[in-house]
């Protein structure tokens, strides 16, 4: 009995204990053979990915301070189209969720492929964050804790399964951000249920000259505000993203303008239902993946070349309404545009004696930016369900990758949601919030006037 337990604890202080640093060597890649947030710089063996020469950094003609972000990629024409007739060509670079698509609206569904632009940049000072980060960042807790790290990317040359997933947590998206996310849930034969919601974030982990230890373990506020329809307009949900998840949980409330009071929730998280999403997603597929990590078990699977959702402007255009990106099916798959890139492969399987209604999840994950570009995740019988893809555009006057589009299609039901659109609202505005204002008490003060 004595020695069990002592295997027992033995197991326990293992599972907690930090990860391994990258050493001094290997950080100096960064400025050699990796470009400064770990991806390769140069190009693939046949040109068809170009070298990273230091991405989109210079506004297009087209763009005016504070407007819309305009495509600065007018004259590019798609290299090919895949579609089901030559599916075969192409699918070792496709997701097994991207085939699955073809194989279920292959009369319709398409992928119009363009040339590869590495457009993945950040500010310098991200840059030079992400360097100190490399050596002395780590995850304790089992993967749930992270220390050591501010501002910039926290591994960017990750060893463990959870690691590209925390870089996609807290990836460099400015100070702060006020946006419009508008949902839409699909029906089978087209019609869309549309939510409006405000949303209004503080990346406090980005503050220049905070230090970790000034973080009071909160990385990220968020609180997000419905505005229509009728029914759910005035609910709003507080968070505040916590970096050791060990020490303690997301802290999360919601405020129900019928009760009128602000109440914990700690339902928000993990696979229950998101808001005004018709059932179509979870918590945790908010930004394609956010939240606790604990209940899966993470692996690299390495890097592949893919073709993935990127540099999406003309999806992203104030020029084009919602009704013009909402069709039966799909999205109107003349609008986004795909290329080839390298991306890390994560997979996340559900550990024994937790829950979640996806068994297991694929991650495929930019290497020059760390966003989430798709994921495919599987039922309880491992039967692939939902299929998710990010589309972004680079914000090159910051600069940072934007989603400007995510889905999240149901295999089973023949139903899809999107969300993160703002085609038809004001464009997002990065902006610095005080922390006081993500006080629970200012929310109530807010939400009764």
């Amino acid at each position: 009995m004595k020695r069990t337990l002592l295997v027992a604890l033995a197991l326990s202080l293992t599972s907690f204990a930090a990860t391994a640093k990258v050493t001094q060597a290997e950080a100096d890649k960064l400025k050699t053979t990796l470009t400064p947030v770990g991806a390769e710089r140069a190009a693939n063996k046949d040109g068809t990915i170009p070298k990273w020469e230091g991405g989109l950094t210079k506004p297009p003609a087209c763009f005016k301070p504070g407007g819309w972000y305009c495509d600065p990629f007018t004259t590019d024409k798609p290299k090919f189209t895949i579609t089901k007739a030559n599916l075969d060509q192409y699918k070792a670079y496709l997701t097994d969720g991207q085939r699955a698509l073809f194989a279920k609206y292959g009369d319709s569904y398409k992928m119009n492929v363009y040339q590869t632009r590495r457009t993945g940049a950040f500010p310098d000072f991200v840059y030079e964050a992400t360097a100190k980060n490399a050596v002395t960042a780590e995850t304790g807790g089992g993967g749930e804790a992270i220390s050591g790290a501010v501002l910039g990317i926290p591994f960017p040359i990750p060893k463990t399964g959870n690691e590209p997933i925390w870089n996609h947590k807290f990836r460099y998206r400015g100070i702060g951000i006020d946006r419009w996310n508008v949902q839409a849930a699909v029906t089978t034969g087209g019609d869309a249920n549309i939510t409006k919601i405000r949303e209004q974030v503080k990346f406090l982990y980005d503050t220049k000259g905070i230090t970790p230890e000034q973080l009071n373990n909160v990385g990220i506020y968020f609180m997000q505000t419905v505005t229509s329809p009728p029914r759910l307009a005035g609910t709003i949900t507080l968070v505040h993203e916590t970096m050791d998840q060990v020490k303690e949980a997301r802290r999360a409330w919601q405020y129900n303008p019928g009760q009128r009071r602000l109440r914990r929730a700690p339902n928000v998280g993990y696979d229950n239902p998101g808001t005004g999403a018709d059932g179509l997603r979870t918590n945790d597929q908010t930004d394609t993946f956010n939240g606790a990590t604990d209940r899966y078990t993470w692996k690299i699977m390495g890097k592949k070349e893919m073709y993935m959702p990127y540099n999406s402007y003309v999806l992203h255009s104030d020029k084009v309404k919602y009704k013009d990106i909402i069709k039966k099916s799909h999205i109107n798959q003349d609008l986004p545009r795909y290329e080839l890139h390298r991306v890390w492969v994560v997979e996340a399987n559900v550990k024994a004696g937790t829950t979640h209604i996806y068994k297991k999840r694929m991650f495929y994950i930019d290497e020059d930016t760390w966003q989430i570009l798709a994921v495919d995740n599987y039922d309880s019988r491992l039967i692939l369900w939902r299929v998710q893809e990010s589309h972004t555009v680079m914000a090159y006057d910051k600069p940072f990758a934007n989603p400007v589009l995510e889905s999240v299609y149901d295999l089973q039901s023949g139903r899809y949601l999107v969300q993160a659109m703002n085609n038809e609202e004001s464009e997002s505005v990065e902006k610095d919030f005080d922390v006081a204002f993500y006080d629970p008490s200012n929310v109530s003060k807010q939400a009764s006037k």
